[in-house]
């Protein structure tokens, strides 16, 4: 398919004619465009100034229905040729942008996955490096929030980025220009040109009456077209239909208002095609984005409305409807009749003309439609693109106050799915609603109230919210224990969220027992292959892991592992997570080879199956830098941490549980990297953080202190790094016990702070008892244990006992050798009799 084009400021034909090699969802061109060509030169002035500088997007701006989103269609069909890529992007809502974007994906060599998330880090970065096209435009067209979009704005790329929005306030993002109603002339000249029986003199007096305004003459054009009524009866009827709606269109005093244009198409729709009508009102309900012919099919076995039913259940008679629709340009349909779109001043004049009475049908209408494509399965990655799809028609429609179960089981997957995509931020937004409002119109103790509080309180917990998501919890328990009785599976799963908030407040022990109690009743209840089951062992890994028993955690997760792959498959949500929880235990029982190779293919399944951005991936990337280290691949690891560091910041922030994490890794890996001044600062701000979120007893905080104080030591203030120790090992023993692997850890830092400031009795002592108690807990080989070993071997030195010293120096030495291999880190320091082994607490996931 070809266009011509048209050389600027000449008019004559352009050389070239051919489509740009991408050319992606733009609108058709409108063959009725009138006008504004001082717009369109003075847009492609701009757009050709700013080609090949850094990206500074042109915004389009003005009143609903002055024309925006057609001005930039036509400007692309005038101007196509000087592209390489053309992607027009419906940005209504943010979940339709990443959509659009991962689209683009595969035409720019991008690799895509199912989340639609997944690759738009990657899409846009291809622009910003313009690979491989260089030449691009991107148009968001209805953008609201500059906030909103700034994320998708390819910052830094050579292409061109073009806004269409409502809101003049884009000064810092995007360069604005005006888009004002018609001219007279170019009023007069679209409804002369649609229709040949209007004269001059009565398309004055129509351009007067609709104030000019583009949309509303476009459609006064299509009337007189389609009907050939005279100009003077259709004044009549405007006069007869006036509505007191959109005064946003700010028409100056005594203008007709415009709304009235449309209801004169409005009510010969709903005389002569009832069901197109029917269809339009339950669009009105909708969010302004396209929406997809597929959501038009029958709920089985339930009526909607008389004029609508028989049509959704005939793929020839919808087909009709929608053209019917599209008529009158009261909707625009893709050429393919795959989607329909209405403006949303249109939506508007259609939501007023209804009675209660018939928005409540039509509202029931719309949300047993949207329920009727729930697949019911949320955690299953092929359905999130359709979820995606539904959830702004879901805000837009407040499918929440819907009464109908189906409607609300719809809106408990689409925050599931929100949990599991990671957009965390519309997810809370939806769950907080459903949750008021059902709360107050059904009861706090209806199932579906309770079942969105307990989805609600795993938010709060996954974004760190740990004193909201505890209060929450601990209702919910209450309620379904008076309700239900204690051994009812629903009382039983709620169980299972106060123990992961006994996690949050550093009550590993009871979250233990608690997590313990929920294992055993679901094998009792339901067996041990049951997906309930799987998911409560699951969380019982990862308790043992918190309290240190890393051998039992291990076989339980590899057991649980094979139990969901087995059901699932490899690439489900919970198979990968718990896929994850094994390797860990992996690494924590000192097998750091084998670690890092399942880690590597965790971590590039995870990404294949959930995409970059995707929470699971973002933290089993912090996690694999860990690994790297501990496996002694120091280079990859800082690489690996700080990236894990500034993805989990860009997406959640700098409070979030998993950024303050990947920081604590950053300030480990800077620290062995030789660069101590920026490990203090980071690891005293992360410090200082983890005490505001988790409270200063907490162990994850006391782990912060611990590679803060062996911080302070490298940086020659061992007193300062004795001090933090000190008071860390005491809030270790008495939340965690004598020989948790924390505790033992710290213990033999505290002994590096004695032997630094000359103590080396005081540091003997200390390493003799913990490595006694690291070879019970761990085993003779880890590398803690031979950590230990060998600081003690330097306290022995210091002190004269060289016999001794050599004697454990060569043991450990062959050991280390053996189980890192020679050129591991840890066996070149133990090697060189002059630095101690220092110890850093890797905080396990809650």
């Amino acid at each position: 398919m070809t266009h011509e084009a048209v050389e600027p400021g000449t008019g004559r034909p352009a050389k070239v004619t051919v489509t740009p090699a991408v050319w992606g969802s733009v609108p058709p061109r409108n063959p009725d465009f009138t006008g504004r060509e001082d717009l369109l030169e003075e847009l492609h002035r701009r757009l050709l100034r700013d080609r090949g500088a850094a990206v500074v997007p042109q915004s389009l701006y003005g009143l609903g229905g002055v024309g925006k989103t057609s001005l930039a269609v036509q400007y692309l069909y005038r101007w196509m040729t000087e592209y390489d890529v053309v992607w027009w992007i419906s940005a209504e809502q943010t979940a339709q942008i990443s959509a659009s974007l991962a689209e683009l994906a595969p035409h720019l060599g991008v690799p895509a996955g199912p989340d639609v998330a997944s690759t738009v880090g990657s899409t846009l970065e291809a622009l910003r490096f313009g690979r491989p096209y260089s030449n691009w435009l991107l148009v968001l067209d209805n953008a609201e929030s500059p906030e909103e979009i700034r994320p998708f704005l390819p910052t830094g790329g050579p292409g061109t980025v073009l806004i269409t929005s409502r809101n003049p306030h884009w000064t810092g993002i995007a360069r604005p220009l005006e888009v004002d109603v018609f001219t007279r002339a170019e009023s007069k000249s679209l409804l002369r040109g649609r229709s040949s029986g209007v004269g001059d003199a009565d398309a004055d007096r129509l351009a007067e009456a609709l104030g000019d305004l583009p949309l509303a003459i476009e459609q006064a054009a299509a009337w007189h077209a389609e009907t050939g009524m005279p100009v003077d009866e259709y004044l009549g009827l405007l006069a007869e239909k006036r509505v007191h709606l959109l005064r946003e269109t700010a028409l100056a005093p005594g203008r007709q208002p415009v709304t009235a244009a449309w209801n004169i198409s409005l009510d010969r729709l709903e005389s002569e095609h009832p069901a197109a009508y029917r269809l339009l009102q339950i669009c009105s309900l909708y969010a302004p984005g396209p929406i997809p012919r597929a959501l038009f099919k029958s709920p089985p076995g339930t009526a909607l409305a008389p004029e609508l039913d028989p049509v959704l259940g005939d793929p020839i008679r919808l087909g009709q409807v929608i053209r019917e629709i599209g008529r009158f340009s009261l909707a625009r349909v893709d050429p393919h009749g795959s989607s329909l779109q209405m403006h949303r001043l249109v939506q508007a004049v259609v939501s007023s003309r209804m009675s209660e009475q018939e928005r409540a049908v039509m509202l029931r209408a719309g949300h047993l439609l949207l329920a009727a494509n729930d697949p019911n399965d949320p955690d299953n990655l092929e359905h999130w693109g359709l979820y995606g799809s539904l959830h702004p028609h879901v805000l837009v429609s407040d499918a929440v106050a819907s009464d109908e179960h189906r409607v609300r089981n719809l809106v408990v997957n689409e925050v599931v799915y929100l949990l599991r995509w990671g957009d965390y931020a519309s997810c809370l937004e939806l769950a907080r609603a459903a949750h008021q409002a059902w709360s107050r119109t059904l009861g706090e103790d209806h199932p579906q109230a309770l079942q969105v509080a307990r989805w609600l309180g795993f938010l709060h917990f996954n974004m760190g919210r740990y004193q909201e998501a505890a209060q929450l919890n601990a209702a919910v328990l209450e309620t379904y224990r008076r309700a239900l009785g204690p051994e009812a599976q629903d009382t039983i799963d709620a169980l299972g969220n106060v123990a992961i908030d006994h996690r949050a407040r550093g009550d590993f022990n009871e979250a233990l027992s608690l997590s313990e109690s929920v294992h055993q009743q679901y094998l009792r209840l339901l067996g041990p292959e049951d997906p309930e089951t799987l998911r409560a062992a699951h969380n019982l890994g990862v308790s043992l892991r918190l309290v240190g028993d890393f051998t039992r955690a291990r076989g339980l997760d590899r057991e649980t592992w094979q139990g969901f792959t087995t059901i699932y498959g490899q690439d489900h949500v919970s198979s990968l997570r718990t896929w994850i929880g094994y390797v860990v235990d992996v690494r924590e029982l000192g097998q750091y080879s084998a670690a890092l190779t399942y880690h590597r293919e965790a971590t590039e399944r995870i990404r294949t199956a959930l995409g970059r951005n995707n929470p699971m991936c973002l933290a089993g990337l912090r996690l694999l830098a860990t690994t790297l280290r501990k496996a002694g691949e120091s280079g990859e690891a800082l690489a690996v941490a700080e990236q894990a560091r500034a993805d989990l910041i860009a997406r959640y922030g700098d409070l979030h549980p998993e950024s303050l994490a990947a920081a604590l890794e950053l300030s480990v890996q800077l620290r062995c990297a030789g660069r101590l001044q920026p490990a203090l600062t980071l690891g005293m701000e992360t410090w200082h953080l983890y005490e505001q979120t988790y409270g200063r007893s907490h162990p994850h905080t006391l782990s912060s202190a611990v590679s803060l104080a062996v911080a302070l030591r490298s940086m020659g203030n061992p007193a300062a790094a004795r001090r933090v120790d000190t008071l860390a090992l005491r809030g270790f023993v008495t939340a965690l016990g004598e020989t948790h692997p924390s505790t033992l850890a710290c213990r033999t830092n505290l002994a590096g702070d004695h032997y630094t400031l000359g103590d080396t009795a005081t540091a003997l002592d200390l390493d003799t008892e913990t490595l006694r108690r690291s070879r019970e807990v761990l085993d003779d080989d880890h590398p803690s244990t031979l950590a230990c070993a060998a600081n003690l071997a330097m306290d022995l030195r210091a002190l004269g006992r060289t016999e001794e010293a050599d004697i454990l120096r060569t043991d450990t030495k062959e050991r280390l050798g053996r189980k890192l291999g020679r050129s591991h880190p840890a066996f070149v320091q133990a090697a060189d009799q002059e630095h101690r082994a220092d110890q850093d607490i890797d905080p396990m996931p809650l």
